[in-house]
C-alpha cells in the first residue's frame, strides 16, 4: 500500500475549516463513493474516509488540515 501525508496551514479558524471539511466529505461521498464519518472535537475534528482500495483520516484544526491516506494497489 502507498501512503500519502499532506499538511496544509490555513488562516480560516476552526469554524471556517469545519465548513470546508464538511464540504470535502460530502464531495468525496458523492464523487468518489467514499464512506465518511465526521467527529467534532473541542480543539479539532477528524474526518474518517474509506472505500475499496483507499482509507484515511483528515484532521481539521484552527490552523491546518492534515491528510493521512493509504492507497491500495489498484489506486
Amino acid at each position: 500500500m502507498a501512503s500519502i501525508h499532506i499538511r496544509r496551514p490555513h488562516d480560516l479558524g476552526l469554524r471556517g475549516a469545519r465548513k470546508i471539511a464538511w464540504q470535502w466529505a460530502e464531495q468525496a461521498e458523492a464523487e468518489f463513493d467514499m464512506q465518511c464519518s465526521y467527529a467534532e472535537g473541542e480543539h479539532g475534528d477528524e474526518v474518517h474516509f474509506s472505500r475499496t482500495g483507499a482509507k484515511g483520516t483528515l484532521v481539521v484544526t484552527a490552523d491546518h488540515f492534515e491528510l493521512e491516506a493509504q492507497l491500495g494497489f489498484l489506486l
